[in-house]
């Protein structure tokens, strides 16, 4: 759901996670509520926040954190309905062993300020598995909520890592790594007339369009470049005929050769805020 970046410590475990309100009591995310406020809970006596911080910088033998990875490494792709939960790994190392994890995905200036945004873990614990006596990876779940989100939000976000080692000492870092959010595309082709004379000049069309987390629909993604291609009925392998760009409500438009049988499609190659999307191939009989 989508909250004031927040931490908390949940049912005995570490839990770098945002206080949870549920969805049917938020208002829409476009008109910007106080949804949560930062809160630190202890963790048999440990507190996770500010006081963990300083403790894990001023400890010799404090918890490093060597690696987050989220949704495979991949960015996290989001219609305009589904919640779409990922995994975190987080890799780190103790002289005396990790026993638990914890994170959280937001965006903001700091994490301690009001205006910060976040998505918290779902589990009350992690999943740690050791790779040796002192380095585990510990894996969680964040569930991504549309409802929650704002077109300005398809952007590069921050991965909070907290950490607790079998001595009890925290790390805690709130620039961990980062991860990805981008508006889920859609594509169409459709080429007619059909069937076509050889040597005719068909019309190829099309729309591409992507989540608006404002509107709750697909909207056309305007003025983007899009490769128009085919592939013979004979062959496996698409070759691109021309680039077209969309017009101002996302539509495409173009003509060709009707030559040999075959397959069209439109190929986008995606964007920083929306992910690549391929047409599936519009069969046209030539005669």
């Amino acid at each position: 759901m989508r909250i004031r970046a927040t931490v908390a410590v949940v049912s005995g475990a570490l839990a770098l996670s945002a206080l949870a309100i549920p969805a049917s009591q938020a208002a829409p995310a476009k008109d910007r509520p106080g949804a949560g406020h930062l809160a630190y809970s202890k963790l048999g006596g440990h507190t996770v926040g500010p006081q963990a911080r300083q403790r894990a910088r001023a400890a010799a033998t404090a918890p490093v954190v060597s690696k987050v990875v989220v949704n495979g490494g991949a960015k996290i792709v989001v219609g305009t309905t589904a919640p779409k939960t990922v995994t975190v790994a987080i890799t780190a190392s103790d002289d005396s062993g990790i026993i638990d994890a914890s994170t959280v995905l937001w965006t903001g200036t700091t994490l301690d300020d009001p205006n910060s945004f976040g998505f918290g873990q779902n589990e009350d614990a992690a999943t740690c598995k050791a790779a040796s006596a002192t380095t585990s990876t510990c894996t969680l779940t964040v569930t991504v909520d549309p409802a929650f989100l704002l077109n300005s939000d398809s952007k590069s976000w921050h991965v909070g890592a907290a950490v607790l080692a079998d001595d009890g000492e925290i790390t805690q870092n709130d620039t961990a790594g980062t991860t990805g959010l981008q508006r889920l595309s859609k594509i169409t082709v459709d080429a007619t007339p059909e069937p076509a004379k050889k040597g005719a000049t068909i019309t190829i069309a099309g729309k591409l369009s992507r989540a608006n987390w404002e509107t709750y629909k697909y909207a056309g993604y305007t003025g983007q470049s899009v490769q128009l291609q085919f592939r013979p009925k004979t062959s496996s392998t698409y070759t691109t005929v021309k680039t077209v760009t969309t017009n101002s409500t996302g539509n495409l438009k173009t003509t060709a050769k009707a030559t040999v049988t075959g397959y069209w499609r439109w190929n986008f190659a995606g964007t920083s805020t929306t992910p690549a999307v391929i047409a599936a191939g519009d069969g046209l009989t030539v005669k």
